[in-house]
């Protein structure tokens, strides 16, 4: 029998999570609750645009938390970013030139700088507080990708870099936190903002998006991306993956006029790896049986795809 005064007010009965140690609870209007166990504090810091909180828990290691939500966790954060990067790396034949709009951990840029042919990356992130507390603090997430000779960063607002810009990309990854909550990054998830991804890329370029969660119960904010991309890309493919500190199945967008994730099948995928230098070695979860299977979305969501998007 487990004393009820052990749990914490609204928490658990169970003698495995009763206790009296910190915990942080995920923000959210969703109806139940996400629970961390807290080892320790490391930084609480209010920029001019979020709240960025880095803890260390019991369960998932370093969490970096914007605005009362989990960003990524040093358990999983590899499981997140590579399914991020390399589907849409591993599409284009000779990616040499990356874009990152967000990414502020720099483990995007990581991934990015796995590819032996990338000749530079651009990362442009709104917030420099953030990147400077990521920096200092996360080294597991950026493992050096800010000292790469490759690698230039610029603090900025996304949209405004790419009005003003006049290159163009053979990558563009949109590391975006979530949007459609009035937050800094809603405008970037727009058709309007596509169309001007799209004018930036090479010939023959590739979209990969962040496009949050995508599973047959939840999938609405998942199915507005989809609607805003397909006006303005021939091609688009939805996958996802499970990400545990997320509590959820993950889902993204990689998106071309020229290349179809779809045609990408297991054993062209394991020979693009295999061509490209250490990168076999270097991933930990991405291979052409991974790729299949996380494009194989179950029949409710490709249902909704059918009507949606």
């Amino acid at each position: 029998m487990v004393d009820a005064s052990m749990a914490l007010p609204g928490w658990s009965s169970n003698a495995r999570t009763a206790n009296t140690r910190d915990t942080f609870e995920e923000t959210g209007n969703w109806e139940e609750g996400h629970w961390f166990a807290i080892k320790r504090e490391i930084m609480t810091l209010q920029t001019q645009f979020q709240e960025v909180r880095i803890i260390d828990t019991e369960e998932y290691g370093k969490m970096l938390i914007l605005d009362g939500h989990t960003q990524s966790a040093e358990d999983d954060e590899r499981l997140y970013h590579e399914s991020l990067v390399h589907p849409a790396m591993l599409l284009h034949p000779n990616p040499r030139r990356v874009l990152i709009i967000g990414g502020g951990e720099g483990a995007t840029a990581r991934e990015v700088l796995r590819h032996p042919g990338v000749e530079q990356v651009t990362m442009v992130d709104l917030d420099g507080e953030l990147i400077e507390a990521c920096r200092k603090h996360l080294a597991e997430w950026h493992d050096g990708a800010f000292d790469d000779p490759r690698f230039r960063l610029i603090i900025g607002d996304g949209l405004a870099f790419l009005d003003s810009s006049e290159a163009t990309w053979d990558v563009i990854i949109l590391d975006l936190v979530d949007a459609f909550e009035e937050g800094p990054s809603e405008a970037l998830f727009s058709t309007a903002f596509y169309r001007n991804v799209k004018r930036r890329l090479a010939r023959g370029g590739v979209v990969a998006v962040q496009a949050m969660e995508l599973s047959a119960t939840s999938l609405e904010d998942h199915l507005v991306v989809r609607r805003n991309l397909k006006p303005v890309f021939r091609h688009m493919v939805s996958y996802s993956t499970f990400v545990p500190s997320f509590w959820c199945e993950w889902g993204y967008i990689v998106a071309s006029d020229t290349h179809d994730l779809a045609a990408l099948d297991v054993a062209a995928c394991d020979r693009s790896i295999a061509s490209r230098g250490t990168l076999a070695q270097d991933l930990q979860y991405i291979d052409g049986e991974t790729m299949n299977r996380m494009r194989s979305v179950p029949l409710p969501i490709r249902r909704a795809f059918t009507r949606g998007a």
